[in-house]
């Protein structure tokens, strides 16, 4: 597991009760993915609404870096949905983040942490 990979997971739902099985992105360092048993992981949503948030990351299918995250239609990667999961609940890793976006994804994480 890498930072930037894009994964299928049963994302948990904020209310405490079981989430549904939706794409996600691996936000935490490499340095940690393979030393913890779980990794920190941002929501990837198809409601487009959130796309000119500055805490959330377009993802246009239409551009080579949106085709290679192995996504199925344009997603938005939420910077204000994180959560921590148990590793082995990651069904599979769909693609990955190019290092454009990865960059991009970067900048939405320190917006919606107040990270200067």
């Amino acid at each position: 597991m890498n930072r930037g990979d894009v994964v299928l997971v049963r994302f948990p739902h904020p209310s405490g009760l079981r989430g549904k099985k939706r794409p996600a992105v691996v936000v935490q360092s490499n340095l940690y993915a393979g030393s913890l048993g779980t990794v920190v992981v941002a929501e990837v949503t198809s409601n487009l609404a959130m796309a000119n948030d500055p805490a959330c990351l377009f993802i246009d299918l239409t551009t080579p870096d949106g085709a290679a995250t192995g996504l199925l239609r344009d997603s938005v990667v939420s910077g204000l949905l994180l959560a921590t999961i148990d590793a082995s609940t990651i069904a599979q890793v769909m693609g990955t983040l190019s290092p454009n976006l990865l960059a991009r994804l970067d900048y939405c994480l320190k917006a919606a942490l107040d990270i200067r």
